[in-house]
């Protein structure tokens, strides 16, 4: 195997795997424990996609349908994708966590030929390198669901010139050779639109068992040697709070990526020194699949406060709510983040008003998040406008209050929603938080903490402490669960 990734003018996913088997098909693409230790090799892999293959085509799997796939993380969930993708159909992936009413929803608007809902059928492996049908890089690969956290989930669908796109974004989470650790659903954007990035680089994937848990996390690290972790702020926490971790070899990790929420500087610190590697953040969405990232060489502040700037061939702009571009930077000039690129979906799945309504007519994705840019060229989030509430005639967004308690001590999680009053305040923010370890959290403390910090208006009106914080099948914090409990807080709130 080569230490530089594998290029080249290939115009489909399977093209590059053709290289792949070529190059190294002995190389481990998956592992798993299940909890035995279980893994397949990059011509395993295709061998038995090829034999599924046949399976679907033989059901009267046609070039052009949709083929379900409801299966946890795992190997055979990849084989049943690459397996769907060689009989030509378009794979949509179902977190098998979603509720009976959103994959009626998810099933209505695709019209499955077939689904995988349980154990992988009996088949026989077959030919790595066999074509069934002929491919072209525009041809539909995938469909990804939204979280739904603000309506019905919504499908974004991706072609292989997509995923060819994210690869070129996919540094420095991707190098050759990685053993890269994946806590995401395999449904989820993070996996779905990764092939290609992961060919190209021939990535072994190590999977973590569900549900996750850090002593099986840190398991994996050390005994399958793996070179790049991925998680969440809360998970990385953790992590090191495992008295484990400290005789831990993880001299193979060289790098730690993480997202979907802010991370303390206290915590970057402790994660650069204790696990021995950088720390790296990423924002995208569904929609977009690539967006921007920090750099390994960035210092603690880029990374607690920014969200990095582009990735690949994406280019980035805000706008003002009349829709023209702001120029300016700074954070008196916060604007609708919006996004181009070839690897941003191609549209919603049989929803062309959703799609006129989230790409604009020169093809700029309208990602519904507000945020403003540093002369660094480095963005920084400020919430999103749907869940921006308005207190006293003041816009408050919830990710400035959430991001400003990352640094309290006491507060492990925190996620504000706001709720209205029968009062000429309008609107109050109601605070959900889980208590750090060994702290008790009180609402005065708390406002004072955030007062010293941000405008006093902004400073949280309720405090409910609750031992978790609930989140949506994709890991984002589910604050369309909270609003009946932030209304019922705000109903019995006095001044």
């Amino acid at each position: 195997m080569s230490d530089d990734a594998i290029v080249g003018e290939f115009d489909t996913v399977l093209d590059l795997f053709d290289e792949v088997i070529e190059r190294a098909p002995d190389v481990e693409a998956f592992i798993e424990r299940s909890p035995e230790r279980r893994s397949i090799t990059f011509v395993e892999w295709a061998a038995a996609a090829d034999g599924l293959a046949q399976h679907l085509i033989d059901e009267g799997v046609e070039p052009g349908d949709v083929v379900s796939i409801r299966l946890p993380s795992g190997i055979d969930y990849a084989i049943a994708y690459q397996a769907v993708l060689r009989a030509g159909a378009v794979a949509t992936g179902v977190n098998p966590r979603l509720g009976t009413a959103e994959v009626e929803h998810i099933h209505a608007l695709t019209c499955p030929t077939y689904v995988f809902d349980g154990p992988l059928p009996e088949f026989a492996s077959g030919d790595p390198r066999r074509r069934h049908v002929a491919h072209a890089g525009t041809d539909p690969v995938a469909i990804v669901w939204t979280g739904g956290t603000t309506g019905v989930p919504k499908g974004a669908w991706f072609d292989h010139h997509c995923l060819r796109s994210m690869a070129l974004g996919g540094a420095p989470l991707s190098q050759p050779g990685d053993r890269r650790l994946s806590p995401l659903p395999f449904a989820h954007v993070g996996a779905m639109t990764r092939v290609w990035d992961e060919l190209a680089n021939v990535v072994t994937t190590v999977i973590t068992p569900t549900p996750w848990t850090p002593e099986a996390t840190l398991d994996l690290l050390v005994s399958e040697g793996v070179t790049v972790c991925q998680g969440v702020p809360t998970q990385y926490r953790m992590l090191l709070d495992l008295p484990e971790l400290d005789h831990a070899d993880l001299s193979a990790l060289r790098l730690a990526g993480t997202g979907a929420a802010r991370v303390p500087a206290e915590l970057v610190a402790e994660m650069r020194e204790r696990l021995g590697c950088p720390v790296v953040v990423r924002y995208a969405s569904t929609e977009s699949c690539l967006a921007t990232g920090t750099r390994v060489d960035d210092d603690i502040t880029t990374i607690c406060t920014t969200v990095g700037r582009p990735n690949g061939d994406v280019e980035l702009r805000l706008v003002a709510p009349d829709r023209t571009v702001i120029a300016d930077t700074g954070p008196d000039h916060v604007g609708r983040v919006q996004l181009r690129s070839r690897a941003m979906m191609r549209g919603y799945w049989n929803d062309p008003e959703r799609t006129a309504a989230a790409i604009t007519p020169d093809g700029w994705l309208d990602t519904g998040d507000l945020g403003w840019l540093g002369d660094d060229g480095n963005l920084r989030l400020t919430g999103r406008e749907s869940e921006m509430y308005i207190r006293g005639g003041y816009n408050v967004y919830p990710i400035e209050v959430e991001n400003c308690l990352g640094a309290h001590d006491g507060v492990l999680a925190g996620a504000v929603v706001g709720a209205d009053v029968d009062d000429r305040l309008g609107e109050i923010g109601v605070l959900f938080a889980v208590a750090s370890p060994g702290s008790s959290l009180d609402l005065h403390d708390v406002r004072a903490f955030v007062k010293g910090h941000l405008a006093d208006y902004k400073a949280p009106d309720v405090l409910v402490v609750v031992d978790e914080l609930p989140v949506t099948p994709i890991g984002k914090i589910d604050k369309k669960a909270l609003q009946s409990r932030a209304d019922e807080e705000a109903r019995r709130w006095t001044r």
